[in-house]
């Protein structure tokens, strides 16, 4: 048995602990040999292999890219310095190509994305850049510059488009090159992982188009059909920009030429009906799945941030091993592609994307403003937001200072888009929410090139003067963020400025050149051709719009209570023009005129002491600047028909493009037509008191348009409709073919001879067509489906045949006016946007005016409009129709009154015509209607009318 020894026994005293004390120099050397066996000997006795030091040397690259990728993700986006004369360069500028000699714009009435300076300035740009702006014959004298005296004509910087779909819906619109939404099942409603980049053709002519009507900045955009429809890019609208002058998509960026990591981001997103409609959910299904998104990528943004803490620790420690260890486990946690796909999700929680929604009503704005306090993203602006004008408090509540980004006056065409209000912008801007106008370009109704025209119709309802062109300048750019280079006209911006040959807010205003990055951008030879009917402007006599006059609610009341009456008389004093048949003699002199209406007959037309005798005691209306104009006559696209255009429940219905006349039956408006809705309210506003309207129809059969009164007085039993039937429709062109019944265009023309032929001595509408007692009207854009109708007009010349639409028609004028064919023309505005109408002409200042041409080869035509929420712009158009062509004011105002009457042969009597007595001239923004009469029924129609 072991045994203690006696040493080891237990002492009956306790002995003091024994602690051995090494030297430090010790310590340290045994630390040394440990950390060499460990650490170091093992390398000498066991080296790596040449695969194993790539493999870590692999690991450290992947740890490092990882950890670059954290500082990237955790660094908020650049702020750019307040620009200055020498703050910056314009990165997209090259030597090749780019601006290559100074230019100098001398005494230039400047907007300058602020204020409209108060004397002329001269503007110094060089290498894409605004040098400086300076009072006029200040700017110093610079060898070899270009300079142009602009004597006071206006210059603005080059608009900014905030909602365009140029480049990925190219003209003409082809299936082919559609690429604005991507509509797949497997993907869902979310495609935040596209980008539209992708989608891009470098070659779209609308580009240029869009350019000459003063838009040198446009944000290219996904479609609607999706909650998140992708990421958005800003571009110039330049083509062939860069060092080859090829079609290359990266040249046409805003941000070419600046670091990738530094470049804006941009999400579309929508809610409403659009994504509802595609996908068949409802809105709370809607907003669940895009929570669930955001939710997901909260969650996958916890786990980078995580990585990215623990990816920093491990490189402090400098452990192969560990990162080896900690790369690999990382790798079996979420998938790169994952993360890939969650990207542009990811970065929005964290700041880096602007998000762009369309959404127009209240209820779906609320939720996505909700949505973004829950999961801490920042809406950049919400588009379209046609009833946003209902909830300015609850956006402006938001704190983060929204963008509304609208339409002045584009509405109707869905439930979403029936709050419309043509005062919106008014009603935004005075609860101090930031009001953009954008165009939606896709085609010709909403063809960017006519940014301008919102912001002039937005001030004529009220939007203060700067804010208007401030809302297509400097407003989307500081939205977009990019206010740093445009949207302003001050040194050190973008060198994107736009003379224009009048005020820009008013009817008409056309660029006489864009520069785009210092370079001009419009042939001055076709410019000068393009607007060769135009008399000369100077600077003194610059056209300063107005806004319309209004009168309160009880100011109205008091008024028309008294003037509505039966047998009542009044007096209307200012009145300075007169387009009435039988009172141009009035005019001898350059008083004002006086007017006395008696139980809603003229009594009087002279000046006041003249016509006091008659009116003592009456009631007086003063006006300022008082026109006369005849009741104006509206070709529409389907009032009284359709509430809704994209609702069939709300209207009549359409005929399809399968019906056909076999039987012989047409299908006649009058028996579908309602005298009430939106769009009669708007026509009221614009003086109109009569409107054509034709079945609706997609096919090659319209059936037979109806006369209707629009002023709200009258009922389908007392007079509402004054010509049962106007005319028998058809169509002929692409929209109309493609049916077993009607294939092919040509089967269509077939068909109408056919018709023609078959149809004479028939005691129907058909007949009547086929012998000329009742007018053909024939859609048309294609010129050469046009010369089809001019040879079905030399075959059966007892046609009373007219071309509706008539996109093509300058192209064939001349034989239109020998074959006496006339034209209502919806296209005096129009575009190449098809491919039927690609050689149709985009009007100044690219192209002469199909108004002017027209004119010029005789063909009698009259103006219509495609959208009824454009109804009230009538004498607009007339007025801008003018301007081209060259006519007097009462020609112009012929174009929407007696032209129509006599092409569509409704022999309205002179004595019995209507009279719309207005505040202002309405061939220009900002004239009110006061007074309607009815001249058939000799009673008051209208009286201070209101859009509201």
């Amino acid at each position: 048995m072991y045994k203690l020894r006696s040493s080891d026994s237990v002492s009956s005293h306790p002995r003091r602990p024994y602690h051995s004390r090494l030297p430090a120099s010790v310590g340290a050397a045994i630390l040394l040999v440990l950390g060499l066996n460990i650490f170091v000997l093992p390398r000498f006795i066991h080296p790596l292999s040449p695969n194993e030091i790539k493999l870590s040397n692999f690991n450290l690259d992947a740890l490092e890219a990882g950890l670059q990728k954290c500082r990237a993700d955790a660094a908020p986006p650049i702020q750019y310095p307040v620009t200055t004369a020498s703050s910056r360069s314009n990165a997209r500028w090259n030597p090749s190509t780019g601006q290559n000699e100074t230019i100098i714009l001398r005494n230039a009435t400047l907007f300058d994305g602020e204020k409209i300076l108060g004397s002329s300035v001269d503007i110094v740009f060089k290498k894409g850049i605004i040098v400086s702006v300076t009072d006029a014959g200040q700017s110093p004298i610079i060898e070899g510059a270009k300079v142009f005296d602009l004597h006071g004509k206006f210059v603005t910087p080059g608009l900014v488009d905030m909602h365009s779909h140029h480049l990925a819906m190219p003209w003409p619109n082809l299936s082919s090159t559609d690429d604005t939404n991507e509509l797949r099942t497997a993907f869902g409603p979310l495609t935040p992982f596209v980008r539209i980049v992708d989608s891009i053709k470098a070659y779209d002519i609308a580009t240029t188009i869009i350019a000459s009507g003063g838009v040198t900045t446009s944000l290219i955009l996904p479609g609607s059909a999706n909650i998140m429809g992708g990421e958005a890019v800003v571009v110039k609208n330049v083509l062939r920009s860069g060092d080859n002058e090829e079609f290359v998509v990266e040249e046409m960026l805003l941000e070419h030429g600046e670091p990738k990591e530094n470049r804006r981001r941009y999400m579309k997103m929508a809610c409403g009906e659009n994504p509802r409609r595609v996908y068949s959910h409802t809105r709370m299904g809607n907003a669940w799945i895009f929570r669930k998104q955001m939710e997901r990528a909260k969650e996958l943004k916890g786990k980078q941030d995580a990585w990215c803490l623990k990816a920093a620790a491990l490189k402090d420690t400098g452990s192969v091993a560990a990162i080896a260890r900690f790369l690999e486990a990382s790798s079996k946690d979420e998938s790169a592609t994952v993360y890939l796909e969650y990207d542009s999700s990811i970065a929005m929680l964290r700041g880096k994307v602007g998000i762009n929604i369309h959404c127009y009503e209240p209820e779906d704005i609320e939720d996505m403003i909700t949505h973004s306090k829950e999961f801490g993203f920042r809406i950049q602006a919400f588009h379209h937001a046609l009833a946003a004008w209902e909830v300015p408090e609850l956006i402006k509540a938001s704190g983060e200072n929204i963008t509304i980004a609208t339409f002045s006056e584009f509405g109707f065409y869905k439930k979403e888009a029936y709050e419309a209000n043509l005062w919106a912008g008014k009603i935004l801007s005075d609860h101090g929410v930031p009001v953009a106008y954008k165009s939606d370009h896709t085609g010709v109704d909403t063809n960017a090139k006519y940014l301008l025209f919102q912001a002039a119709t937005a001030h004529s309802f009220h939007l203060p003067e700067l804010l208007a062109l401030q809302s297509i300048t400097s407003v989307p750019a500081r939205s977009l963020e990019i206010d740093h280079r445009v949207g302003y006209a001050r040194a050190g911006y973008d060198a994107d400025l736009v003379v224009w040959d009048s005020h820009p807010l008013s009817v008409g205003a056309t660029a006489l050149q864009v520069y785009i990055d210092g370079k001009p951008t419009l042939d001055p030879k076709r410019v000068e051709e393009s607007l060769s009917n135009i008399k000369s402007i100077s600077s003194a006599e610059l056209f300063k719009p107005t806004i319309r006059e209004t009168v309160t609610a009880d100011v109205r009341e008091a008024l028309c209570s008294k003037i509505e009456r039966a047998g009542s008389t009044f007096t209307i004093t200012g009145i300075k023009m007169s387009h009435l048949e039988g009172h141009a003699s009035a005019f001898s002199s350059s008083e004002a005129l006086a007017m006395v209406i008696d139980d809603g007959k003229i009594v009087c037309f002279d000046s006041q002491a003249q016509c006091a005798s008659i009116s003592a005691e009456s009631p007086v209306i003063s006006l300022q600047n008082g026109h006369v104009l005849p009741g104006l006559t509206a070709v529409t696209a389907s009032l009284g028909l359709s509430e809704i255009s994209g609702d069939s429940n709300t209207g009549d219905g359409t005929i399809g493009k399968s019906a056909n006349l076999e039987s012989k039956k047409a299908v006649y408006a009058k028996y579908g037509i309602h005298l009430e809705g939106r769009g009669f309210t708007r026509a009221r506003i614009g003086g109109v008191t009569k409107a054509i309207t034709a079945p609706q129809s997609n096919g090659f059969a319209g059936g037979v348009s109806v006369g209707i009164k629009t002023t709200g007085k009258n009922t389908l039993l007392n007079g509402g409709i004054f010509k049962d039937d106007v005319g028998l429709h058809f169509s002929i062109g692409n929209r109309a073919k493609g049916t077993d019944f009607l294939p092919t265009i040509s089967s269509e023309v077939s068909q109408l001879r056919e018709l023609i032929i078959e149809s004479q001595g028939m005691e129907n509408v058909l007949g009547q067509a086929a012998n000329g007692s009742i007018p053909l009207v024939v859609y048309a854009d294609n010129e050469y489906d046009i010369q089809q109708l001019i040879k079905i007009k030399q075959d059966y010349p007892s046609l009373n045949l007219i071309l509706f639409g008539g996109a093509g028609a300058p192209l064939v004028a001349d034989q239109l006016a020998k074959a006496k064919i006339p034209v209502i023309l919806t296209a005096n505005r129009g575009a190449p946007d098809t491919f039927e109408k690609r050689f149709s002409l985009p009007g100044p200042p690219l192209s002469r005016s199909p108004a002017a041409i027209l004119t010029e080869a005789g063909v009698k035509y009259a103006l219509a409009i495609k959208g009824d929420s454009h109804i009230h712009n009538i004498p607009i158009e007339a007025g801008w129709a003018g301007k081209f062509a060259g006519l007097s004011a009462e020609q112009a105002v012929n174009l929407v009154s007696r032209n129509v009457e006599e092409i569509l042969g409704l022999h309205i009597e002179e004595a019995k015509r209507d009279f719309v007595i207005w505040e202002g001239n309405p061939l220009e923004f900002g004239a009110s209607v006061v007074i309607g009469v009815d001249g058939e029924d000799g009673v008051v129609s209208m009286c201070w009318p209101d859009s509201n």
